[in-house]
């Protein structure tokens, strides 16, 4: 599912050229800010859509289904991922996490870009499905002690948790050379802009522009 908002693009050159939309991944250990970039890219962009993931665990305070994850049982998750209806799941601290495949197919069409706030192993799945249209960012702690410092501020978990995110956090980081763009950081609002130069970069790439070519032959300008 994907969570509907106005998909007009701010990016005069997707009016004029048709254009696949893309899968823009953003990864991050727990506490690094994939999170808070992902909510900031979402707030600020008209054609940037987020894919809402499927997931076992349960509801936290505040959640709501359908908003932050649309929740199933064991059961119905077991049922999608036979039937196919997945682009990728995984298993993450005792929980299954899935993407469903058709709204991120509608939304490509249509020329909307579709974010995922996925692990590497998610990431590593969906440049499977659709390497050509991925564009992949791993986001990094300026320090350890800083990452652990984020996860207790957060109150969120327990120190039991924390203790298991800040263990997972050495394995995830260490995948980091898999992905297309590293940011770490060191300050939020940075971090944003450049997550955001990068999604803008990517648009502009002359082979993501599907229509470019007969946008040109009508200027009256030669291959």
């Amino acid at each position: 599912m994907l969570n509907n908002k106005q998909t007009s693009s701010d990016h005069p050159a997707d009016l004029n050229v048709e254009r696949r939309g893309m899968l823009f991944v953003l990864s991050s250990p727990s506490g690094a800010g994939k999170s808070t970039v992902a909510s900031a890219l979402l707030e600020s962009d008209t054609n940037l859509i987020v894919s809402t993931s499927v997931t076992t665990r349960k509801p936290r305070p505040g959640e709501i289904d359908g908003r932050e994850y649309i929740f199933v049982s064991q059961e119905k998750f077991d049922k999608m991922t036979a039937n196919d209806e997945f682009l990728e799941h995984a298993i993450v601290f005792g929980n299954s996490y899935a993407t469903p495949r058709k709204p991120v197919e509608d939304a490509q069409v249509k020329g909307i870009d579709v974010l995922f706030d996925v692990d590497w192993q998610g990431a590593q799945e969906i440049q499977q499905y659709a390497s050509d249209d991925l564009v992949s960012v791993f986001i990094l702690p300026p320090s350890v002690a800083e990452l652990e410092a984020r996860l207790k501020s957060r109150a969120q978990d327990s120190d039991e948790v924390v203790r298991a995110r800040m263990d997972k956090a050495t394995s995830e980081m260490s995948h980091w050379g898999s992905y297309q763009y590293v940011i770490i950081n060191h300050d939020i609002d940075i971090c944003v802009e450049d997550a955001r130069a990068i999604l803008k970069a990517e648009r502009l790439k002359r082979s993501r522009m599907k229509g470019l070519v007969s946008f040109v032959r009508e200027l009256g300008v030669g291959q």
